[in-house]
């Protein structure tokens, strides 16, 4: 087969993915399966070739993932339940002040959006939005804005998020290093385009028809929980991020093969450390709070069900990847980039964001731009794959406007028009994904 033709059916795969999903509203699991067909069948595939390629897909991708995914859905759950996310962020609020209340929302998402997806993150804390917003006649956009920007960000560039992790496993990248140039690149990137950004573009006071609007939704959402001490609740976040960075950290320290430096890369492997934040999470949050194990296990019970869609779409995006590889056109795709005169780390951005555009799934873009960029990685080993980790990353997190979930419920829950939502939070995520750009630039120079 040419090149030529390989990169024809590439792209007829791509478009597939973009019409069945945003046109025909086609599962991305089925319309990554589908694709995966396409890439098959049409680079002349044997039917046991295609099969078996599919399976190591799925098998390779979701063998390192799917434990690395159900336990931080847990962790997630235990912040949520016991009010430990809410503490954080009211004590936050509190210690800095009504002033810089548009700082402390973009920590409080930047922190409390860790362990927890985007929408589960911004429905937990929307509702103390309201009740600041209410109390101190701030408009919500100047409050809400900067939440979802930060919890973007940290779902698109930061591990123990599934899309970020499974990209960190797909290009072979030591994840607390991408955990620790993940907070270099997304804190910065937080902090402009959420309070700075709309400090810029909104007014600080709210406008007439918000008080109507609260009225309504404060009522319904406030209700009291004995809650976990700050402390304890941020060390339950922290705790697998710094085994995980701590691993990377120790390397230089230790002899290599040296028994000490295998108990800290046991340790610090995502696998484990998330276990072993999970126990302490459940004396922290749960034991100590006079949970019994029951209620534990009850809580660990209602984590699941949400995740199989995430697993399928992860699952199916390794079986791409796969076949992208097992067709050759992974090779006719690295010569080419290979020779491209464009920086690897601009080329992982762009196409990152343009694959988020059309097809409003940042999860989706993230994975299958990794099996694009997997193959140039043989041909430019200068550029470290945790760099084009980040760099996927932050394509990602622009462009989050209709096609995607994420741009509805932030609509929704503050109260916008749809001319305000793109105007000030889709403009947020655009400015945030080329920040992250020139901070991973500026980071890629330095290491």
């Amino acid at each position: 087969m040419t090149p030529t033709s390989s990169l024809l059916i590439l792209g007829a795969s791509i478009l597939l993915i973009v019409v069945l999903i945003s046109k025909w509203r086609i599962h991305p699991f089925l319309a990554l399966l589908a694709a995966s067909l396409l890439v098959g069948i049409g680079t002349g595939m044997t039917p046991t070739a295609i099969l078996s390629a599919f399976e190591k897909g799925v098998g390779s991708t979701l063998g390192f993932l799917a434990g690395i995914i159900g336990l931080g859905s847990i962790l997630g759950k235990l912040l949520e339940e016991s009010g430990g996310a809410k503490r954080i962020a009211t004590t936050l609020l509190q210690r800095m002040g009504e002033k810089n209340a548009a700082w402390a929302m973009m920590l409080v998402g930047f922190i409390a959006g860790i362990p927890v997806f985007f929408e589960v993150g911004f429905v937990l804390l929307i509702p103390l939005i309201y009740v600041v917003a209410r109390q101190t006649g701030l408009n919500l956009l100047y409050l809400g804005v900067p939440l979802a920007t930060s919890l973007m960000v940290v779902h698109c560039i930061l591990p123990p998020h599934p899309a970020a992790t499974a990209i960190t496993g797909m290009l072979g990248a030591d994840i607390g290093k991408v955990i620790l140039y993940g907070l270099i690149v997304g804190l910065p990137t937080a902090m402009i385009a959420g309070p700075l950004w709309v400090k810029f573009t909104c007014c600080r006071e709210a406008p007439a028809s918000q008080a109507s609007f609260l009225a309504a939704r404060t009522e319904a959402v406030q209700h009291k929980q004995q809650a976990p001490g700050f402390g304890i609740a941020m060390a339950t976040i922290l705790l697998p991020l710094v085994l995980m960075v701590g691993k990377t950290l120790a390397v230089p320290f230790f002899a290599q093969g040296s028994m000490a430096l295998e108990w800290i890369a046991f340790i610090g492997n995502p696998l484990v450390a998330l276990a072993l934040s999970i126990c302490f999470g459940y004396w922290s949050l749960g034991l100590r709070r006079g949970l019994s194990m029951s209620d534990l296990l009850s809580l660990t019970n209602r984590c699941f069900p949400p995740l199989a869609g995430i697993l399928l779409v992860i699952g199916a995006g390794g079986a791409f990847n796969d076949m992208l590889v097992g067709s050759g056109i992974g090779k006719t795709l690295a010569d080419v980039l290979g020779q491209s005169p464009i920086n690897p780390i601009i080329l992982a951005w762009l196409i990152a964001s343009l694959m988020h555009f059309a097809v409003g799934s940042a999860t989706v873009a993230m994975i299958s731009t990794a099996g694009m960029v997997l193959p140039v990685m043989a041909l430019r080993p200068e550029y470290s794959p945790e760099i084009l980790v980040i760099a996927i990353g932050a394509g990602a997190i622009g462009w989050t406007h209709v096609t995607d979930s994420a741009f509805w419920v932030v609509k929704e829950y503050l109260g916008l028009s749809l001319s305000e939502a793109l105007r000030h939070f889709t403009g947020a995520t655009v400015l945030a994904s080329f920040t992250a750009l020139l901070f991973t630039l500026a980071l890629s120079q330095m290491i």
